[in-house]
């Protein structure tokens, strides 16, 4: 089976059933600092806590992606939530499919991440690594524990791509 997919604009509302947006966009701030800062809370549900798990922060330094893309692979992280957010001006792609015992392949859908913006992926969602458009920086927000908080499927009869446009 072949399987073609192009990304689409991401929005809160298309991407809710796989996790957040990580965002300023349409967030009220708190002035804090005596007026010389902005604070807006609560951008995203991290969820580290399944089996007592741990909230960490880490660097992903990314290499370039060129497309067209195999995808060969996904993953998900069922005991934690994965955050990321990029350290520099760009956007990122995003390729997911919903909960379940493997990823369904009717469901598979990629998304454009726009400058400015992270995504945090809900525990359970499988998703390819990060896809990132320039080699990079990103801040990874996920769960440290106890417990398999990592699953791989790999594809065996599906010839997946994923085009950039």
């Amino acid at each position: 089976m072949k399987i073609i997919i192009k990304p689409k604009k991401i929005t809160r509302k298309n991407f809710k059933k796989f996790g957040d947006l990580i965002s300023t966009k349409k967030i009220r701030p708190i002035n804090i600092n005596n007026g010389y800062a902005k604070r807006f809370n609560n951008l995203c549900k991290i969820n580290t806590s399944i089996k007592k798990g741990n909230a960490i922060m880490s660097i992903f330094s990314a290499k370039k992606r060129k497309f067209p893309m195999k995808i060969e692979m996904m993953e998900k992280h069922p005991l934690g939530s994965q955050a990321f957010v990029p350290m520099s001006e760009t956007k990122f792609l995003v390729f997911v499919a919903p909960k379940g015992k493997k990823p369904n392949t009717k469901k598979i859908q990629s998304f454009i991440v726009p400058k400015q913006t992270g995504i945090n992926y809900k525990p359970g969602i499988w998703h390819f690594p990060l896809i990132s458009t320039k080699s990079m920086n990103f801040l990874v927000i996920d769960r440290k524990g106890k417990g398999n908080n990592l699953v791989i499927y790999k594809f065996k009869n599906e010839k997946i791509s994923l085009k950039q446009k």
